[in-house]
């Protein structure tokens, strides 16, 4: 569940963000994973000097803009660029043998990015007033999802950092919430979905019982055309049927994402797989966990608990994933 002991909201607004990774999983594009921004979130807490007591638990995205690195053709397909040409060791081979064989190029998709990063903060730091600052000081020399942060541009000196307190009355953090979220218009907000996800099987396996779970997900996020069929009387008086095709229209904008990662096996002991990245820390094969998502305007947000995404993780079962508790408050509604 969300840590209930947030004291304080940073906000970090409009950042700009150039060549972010726009592949979120093996099965996703669009926008980078959550896990991005989460990991982003315990890389600045592990950056930021003793004399700034602040601890994060939550993050939260709202999306102002976006331009992924693509082209139109018959599918869609990323800007490639070959970056190096050749690497040290090929420019040797060249200088020798004169022959030089072009290395393949690994895709990789990259998009520019307008959001705003809001961070669930706790500790004895959010009594100074400098502390929003100083954080984006440390932000600015950051990658976010791989991207660059770009400098605000000239007409964009409006959007600094902040750090709002949350009183510990109810009514008050309520207050203060409804003020941010309409700062954060225009712009979406991603939210977890899982319900959804949940409703749309078992209305499946009614009609398709042998149906899995991944079939309900691709089902839910491709495009599914449906032909209805309408009776009209034609000149004559006659019955006939007229057939219309139509995308099937989902309940908002829902996408496919990566949530986190399940386990395949036990745990190694450190250095006990070869070419580990990490020889000092336990090891585990993975994979990822897939789920939905709804993209939704920040004035449809009730609380902060909608917008933050926090981990959740369950060793015993070996999940490693993210959470957010917007279909927690919706199944109550």
């Amino acid at each position: 569940m969300f840590d209930a002991d947030t004291k304080a909201l940073l906000v970090l607004p409009h950042l700009r963000i150039q060549n972010a990774n726009a592949i979120s999983s093996s099965m996703t594009w669009g926008f980078p994973a959550m896990s991005a921004f989460v990991g982003f979130m315990h890389a600045l807490e592990r950056k930021l000097p003793e004399t700034l007591e602040l601890q994060f638990n939550a993050i939260g995205v709202i999306c102002h803009d976006f331009e992924t690195q693509t082209q139109q053709g018959y599918v869609r397909t990323f800007h490639l660029t070959r970056n190096p040409l050749a690497s040290h060791e090929d420019r040797k081979k060249i200088e020798k043998s004169g022959s030089y064989t072009t290395p393949s190029i690994v895709e990789e998709g990259r998009m520019h990015l307008e959001i705003t990063l809001v961070l669930a903060v706790k500790g004895e730091g959010i009594q100074s007033a400098d502390a929003a600052q100083a954080v984006m000081d440390i932000v600015a020399g950051m990658r976010i999802a791989g991207g660059s942060v770009m400098p605000l541009l000239p007409g964009q000196r409006r959007y600094q950092p902040t750090l709002e307190v949350l009183g510990d009355d109810v009514s008050d953090r309520q207050e203060v919430f409804s003020k941010l979220k309409r700062r954060w218009l225009p712009g979406f907000a991603l939210v977890l979905r899982d319900d959804l996800l949940q409703e749309h099987h078992q209305e499946r396996q009614q009609t398709q019982p042998n149906s899995t779970l991944l079939d309900s997900w691709l089902d839910l996020s491709r495009l599914n055309w449906e032909c209805h069929q309408t009776a009209i009387a034609d000149e004559n008086g006659k019955e006939k049927a007229e057939v219309e095709w139509q995308v099937r229209k989902k309940p908002g904008w829902l996408v496919p994402i990566p949530v986190g990662y399940g386990a395949l096996t036990d745990i190694f002991e450190p250095g006990e797989v070869a070419g580990a990245r990490d020889e000092s820390t336990p090891f585990r094969f993975v994979e990822s966990l897939y789920s939905i998502g709804q993209w939704i305007s920040p004035h449809r947000l009730h609380s902060l608990q909608d917008l933050l995404w926090y981990v959740d993780n369950d060793l015993e079962q070996g999940l490693y994933r993210l959470n957010n508790d917007y279909q927690t408050r919706t199944e109550r509604a």
